[in-house]
C-alpha cells in the first residue's frame, strides 16, 4: 500500500501527462506495492485535479469486460474512470493525431441515465429502470501510463483507465425496443470492417457490466446522476489508429453508425 504523498506524486505526473502527451514507465514496476486502492484513489486525485480547473463528471467507462481481456492485463474484474466534459466530441469529428500519445479505438454501447442511481445491491431490473435511452458510441483509448511487457490493471487504474475521448451517435433507442443482449457491431477503419462483435459479450449483457459498475462505485460513495452516460465497455479489440484515419462503429437493431476522423 501507498502512502498518500506518493499517490499524490503519481496523481500530478499523470495529469501533467495529460497535457504534454507524454507517457510514464509502468507504475506497477517504480511502485511495486502499489495495490487496487491506491490505483483507484490515485484516479480520484487525476480527477480532482481536472475539476479543479473547471471540468466535470459526465459519465464514467468501463473496461476489461471480457475474460480474455482481464487475463491479459491481470484482472479479476472490470475496471472503470470518470469521464470529463471535455472528452466529449461530436460525431463526425475531425480530432488530431497530435492531442494523443497513442491512440486506439474501441465500439460500445452507452447508457444514459434518467435517474440517480445508487449502490450497493443495485440489481439489473432497477438499472434498465433507470435508463433513459441508449446510443452507439466509439471510444478513443489513450494512455499516459505507456504499455509494456507486464502491464497490469493497476497501471490503467490510475491513468483513468485509458480514455481519451468518446464520441455518441445521436439516434437513441429505448431498452424495451431490442434485445440488449443481441446487438451485432462492426468496427470499420477507411471503410474496411477490421472487428465484428456481438454486445453479449460484454459480460454477457451489457446491462450486467453496468450493474457492476453502479454498485463498485458505491463503495467510493459515488452514485449515477441524471443525464450520466454510462459506456458499458467495447465487445471487440482495441486498435490503433494514424493521421488520415476515418474511423465508423455499425450497430444493428436500430442504432446505426458513429464516425470519427484523425487528421
Amino acid at each position: 500500500m501507498l502512502n498518500d504523498s506518493t499517490r499524490e506524486s503519481i496523481a500530478r505526473q499523470i495529469f501533467t501527462c495529460f497535457k504534454t502527451k507524454e507517457q510514464l514507465p509502468l507504475l506497477t514496476k517504480s511502485h511495486p506495492d502499489l495495490e487496487m486502492e491506491d490505483a483507484y484513489r490515485i484516479q480520484e486525485k487525476v480527477v480532482q485535479k481536472f475539476i479543479a480547473e473547471g471540468r466535470k463528471i459526465k459519465g464514467y467507462k468501463i473496461g476489461l469486460t471480457s475474460k480474455a481481456m482481464q487475463d491479459m492485463i491481470g484482472a479479476t474484474e472490470p475496471d472503470y474512470s470518470a469521464i470529463l466534459d471535455d472528452m466529449f466530441v461530436d460525431e463526425d469529428a475531425q480530432l488530431s493525431r497530435e492531442d494523443f500519445a497513442m491512440p486506439m479505438v474501441e465500439i460500445e454501447i452507452a447508457f444514459v441515465m434518467k435517474k440517480r442511481l445508487q449502490g450497493p445491491y443495485v440489481n439489473a431490473a432497477e438499472v434498465i429502470q433507470a435508463t433513459d435511452f441508449i446510443l452507439p458510441s466509439i471510444e478513443v483509448v489513450d494512455f499516459r501510463v505507456a504499455p509494456a511487457p507486464g502491464i497490469n490493471v493497476r497501471d490503467t487504474i490510475p491513468d483513468l483507465a485509458a480514455i481519451g475521448k468518446v464520441a455518441l451517435g445521436g439516434n437513441p433507442v429505448r431498452l424495451d425496443t431490442i434485445d440488449v443482449r443481441n446487438i451485432s457491431a462492426e468496427l470499420l477503419i477507411n471503410g474496411e470492417t477490421r472487428e465484428s462483435g456481438n454486445s453479449s459479450a460484454v459480460l454477457g449483457n451489457p446491462v450486467t457490466a453496468v450493474v457492476w459498475l453502479v454498485n463498485k462505485l458505491s463503495e467510493f460513495g459515488v452514485a449515477f446522476e441524471p443525464g450520466d452516460v454510462i459506456f458499458s465497455g467495447s465487445c471487440v479489440r482495441a486498435l490503433p489508429v494514424q493521421a488520415g484515419d476515418s474511423v465508423t462503429a455499425r450497430f444493428d437493431n436500430g442504432l446505426g453508425d458513429v464516425n470519427l476522423t484523425f487528421k
